[in-house]
């Protein structure tokens, strides 16, 4: 049985939500057109009747024209022009997708044509109402729609991409208007040095290396079905459904892979900014409350004492001379793989904190 990856899951769940959005959006402007015209056809040579048959396939073709929309933002535009500014990312996209669109439609009329007249798409008397489709204003009311359709689905994608899928998806579906009780994993993990390096490099230089850091985590976090909480400064916040992190060790793995994407590229950092950054983690599990939060800006945040001992526990890292700190309660949670060895680094007091805590540490063979 295939067994699709993190990765693969995240890309079709970003994707679904174009295919639905068209579909929608399609419905409610036949609606509006249906119910202007009082269900008649004012234009027949140019203009396609809604029959049943027209409704079905014009509803198919809307949602996987959506579905395709989705699925070359995803994979390959929204990469292209990922470090563009909003409005120019809005642009360059609606003008992209404008050609695009142009094409799709000179290719589905036809098709839509011979199903209203039961004949071919070929046919001289759908070939012929084509034509006078091309030149009336039809064919710009459908471009009208078209580009409202596109727009509404690319500012989906940008907002979700600023709040992050997850976060939009809860938004909508109101799973966290009222408070829920989790279990989860979390990661701090925390720049060595910052405070040296940003004097270094200077505030712009600095924020730079940031975005390139940050950036260079991304793959990792979504390979290993983490979610991103927080960025403070040059501290990220990563967090896992209790389930998810423990399988696969995958809390465990995304760090080490994290580690590996920036040693991929130290070359290029030490060129760019002349130092390569790198960083250390704690790692710790518990409940947590989470819902939404605010009034001016709303949030949806998770509270806990897990996340203030994670915190304390990725702060013992220098003490330990350690990149990661572990909570025993976490490591006992877990069946690590052969290459994955956890060591004891015995008990300690956390700050603020009455009991004592025993640490691991977690290497690769």
């Amino acid at each position: 049985m295939l067994r699709l990856t993190p990765k693969s899951k995240r890309n079709i769940s970003r994707i679904i939500p174009f295919g639905v959005i068209w579909l929608f959006v399609g419905w409610i402007l036949l609606f509006v057109q249906e119910a202007a015209t009082l269900n008649r056809n004012l234009n027949p040579t140019s203009a396609i009747s809604v029959t049943f048959e027209v409704f079905v396939f014009a509803s198919i073709a809307v949602t996987c024209i959506g579905l395709l929309v989705g699925a070359i933002e995803v994979l390959w535009l929204g990469k292209l022009f990922g470090k563009n500014s909003f409005s120019q990312k809005i642009l360059y996209k609606v003008g992209f997708y404008t050609l695009f669109l142009i094409v799709i439609i000179i290719v589905i009329y036809p098709i839509a044509a011979s199903i209203e007249l039961h004949k071919s798409p070929f046919d001289t008397i759908v070939l012929n109402k084509f034509s006078n489709f091309l030149i009336s204003i039809d064919f710009l009311s459908t471009l009208v729609s078209v580009a409202f359709s596109l727009f509404l689905s690319l500012f989906y994608a940008e907002i979700s991409e600023n709040l992050g899928h997850g976060v939009l998806m809860n938004f909508f579906t109101g799973k966290y208007h009222t408070p829920t009780e989790e279990k989860r994993i979390f990661m701090f993990l925390d720049m060595k040095s910052s405070t040296t390096i940003a004097e270094r490099l200077g505030h712009i230089k600095y924020f730079e290396l940031l975005k390139e850091y940050y950036s260079d985590f991304s793959d990792a976090i979504i390979r290993y079905s983490g979610e991103v909480y927080q960025y403070v400064g040059d501290e990220i916040v990563i967090s896992w459904k209790y389930e998810d992190g423990i399988s696969n060790n995958n809390c465990v793995k995304c760090f080490f892979a994290m580690k590996d994407s920036l040693k991929k590229r130290e070359a290029w950092y030490t060129l760019t900014f002349g130092i390569t950054p790198t960083f250390k983690a704690g790692l710790h599990f518990g409940k947590v409350t989470t819902g939404e939060i605010g009034v001016l800006k709303k949030e949806i945040i998770f509270t806990g004492d897990v996340l203030n001992t994670t915190a304390r526990i990725q702060e013992l890292c220098n003490a330990y001379q350690v990149d990661l700190l572990v909570s025993d309660k976490l490591v006992q949670s877990l069946q690590l793989d052969p290459e994955l060895q956890s060591r004891s680094l015995g008990e300690t007091a956390l700050r603020g904190k009455e009991a004592n805590f025993e640490l691991y540490t977690i290497i690769r063979k």
